[in-house]
């Protein structure tokens, strides 16, 4: 530390430590310091553990949030307009991942039928979670890196843009969030939603859709922790002047039929022709409309718009903008395995973690962020909870390009299937609550 710094970590962390309440100055020079190297990696560290044992109020977490925004660029889309010339209303959607989550690829193209701008900027999966950006790259020929300025001209003219954030909106989130994930400090909620938020704040949308899972393939395992991050998350939207609300989901069984990358882009796709899962198009269809009505516009009917080709046509055009064929064939995994029922009954139980497992372990997913991911690789579901299904009948198929990943594959699957007897009914609510 020089002589001109105005605090020193060490007084940092021994706040936090003591279950103190840090002041806007000192969280600012925290975040700065830290950016500029000036707080070691391993005081950030214990600083971390300090936070997410003893915890934020309200007011630290808004400013550490802001602090994350200052380090970098915002963007701004006010220049955006309508055909008669007026301001074009932005929205946008961020879900905290899970397994077959692919809602992103319909959504977004759907809300941006009614005329509001959708920059869904977007990451790669890590682990048993899938990345949009991943799934979006089996397309031949699609790229995710776009300039500010490819970005403003693809929402001015299709939009809706889905491509990966610049490495400048809050520069030290992805300082941060590298070293939360090998220290064990993921789970602090404080940091979760300064880490989410300042990126969609950064972002300049006008209006933000929380997608907040809650189950075995989430993130937040129980419904108490969701539901106190979703309301940490729309208070820092509020707090920041973008309509903000939450929806509480379900992930304790994947979202639709396929979790993989090529396999959701297909599924997607189904979607959009309006067909596909229940599950999929419920949720999409719902956070449409709440897109839609943060963007000032209650009058609108996306399933309708799903149905009739509209969501379909601007998906085509923002694939194509992005150097995509929307109509070309997608990878194939070369090789496949079939894992069969075992019993006769109804399929009770689908546990979305251990789905997730076993996609990320045939080559779907990756472990650390350098590894590539196989386009093909993942698996295709047969059945769903509530499903009546016989021994022997498949329940699922493993793709991968390389099958002596399929025994590690089955081994994640052993415990995922819970069969009971005919009668049983599962009792399942996708939309589980919703925060504002």
């Amino acid at each position: 530390m020089t002589s001109t710094e105005a605090f020193d970590a060490v007084q940092i962390i021994s706040i936090k430590r003591d279950k103190g309440t840090l002041t806007p100055e000192q969280i600012d020079w925290t975040i700065d310091a830290y950016t500029r190297g000036v707080i070691a990696e391993e005081q950030m560290a214990a600083l971390n553990m300090a936070i997410l044992l003893n915890g934020m109020d309200r007011a630290e977490i808004s400013r550490w949030t802001s602090a994350m925004i200052a380090s970098g660029e915002r963007m701004d889309f006010s220049s955006l307009t309508t055909p008669d010339g007026g301001r074009k209303a932005t929205s946008d959607k961020h879900s905290t991942g899970g397994v077959g989550d692919k809602i992103t690829l319909p959504l977004a193209p759907l809300v941006a039928v009614f005329g509001v701008a959708v920059p869904q900027l977007s990451g790669r999966g890590l682990g048993h979670t899938g990345g949009t950006l991943d799934k979006l790259e089996a397309i031949p020929g699609w790229r995710a890196n776009l300039s500010n300025d490819e970005i403003m001209a693809q929402l001015q003219d299709v939009g809706a843009v889905i491509c990966a954030a610049g490495s400048g909106l809050a520069p030290a989130d992805k300082k941060l969030y590298a070293l939360r994930d090998v220290t064990g400090t993921v789970e602090a909620i404080p940091l979760i939603a300064s880490s989410i938020m300042s990126k969609k704040i950064a972002e300049g949308t006008g209006s933000l859709v929380l997608d907040v899972k809650v189950g075995s393939g989430a993130f937040m395992k129980d419904v108490a922790r969701a539901r106190e991050l979703a309301e940490t998350m729309v208070a820092l939207g509020k707090d920041a002047g973008v309509h903000t609300v939450a929806l509480i989901t379900d992930m304790s069984t994947p979202l639709g039929l396929t979790a993989g990358n090529a396999i959701e882009v297909e599924e997607s796709v189904e979607v959009l022709a309006g067909g596909g899962p229940e599950d999929v198009v419920e949720l999409t269809v719902r956070l449409a409309e709440e897109m839609l009505a943060g963007a000032g516009i209650h009058d609108a009917d996306p399933a309708a718009a799903l149905k009739d080709g509209r969501a379909m046509d601007v998906w085509n055009r923002m694939i194509e903008a992005q150097g995509g064929d929307p109509r070309a064939a997608l990878p194939v995994a070369r090789e496949s395995e079939t894992v069969y029922a075992p019993a006769d009954g109804v399929l009770v139980e689908l546990d979305a973690l251990s789905v997730g497992v076993a996609a990320w372990r045939l080559g779907a997913g990756r472990a650390r962020k350098e590894d590539q991911v196989q386009a093909g690789a993942g698996v295709r579901l047969h059945a769903k909870p509530g499903a009546l299904v016989r021994a022997g009948e498949p329940l699922m198929t493993l793709l991968t390009d390389t099958p002596e990943k399929f025994d590690r594959a089955k081994e994640a699957l052993q415990d995922a299937v819970v069969i009971a007897p005919e009668g049983s009914r599962p009792a399942h609510q996708l939309i589980i609550d919703r925060i504002a």
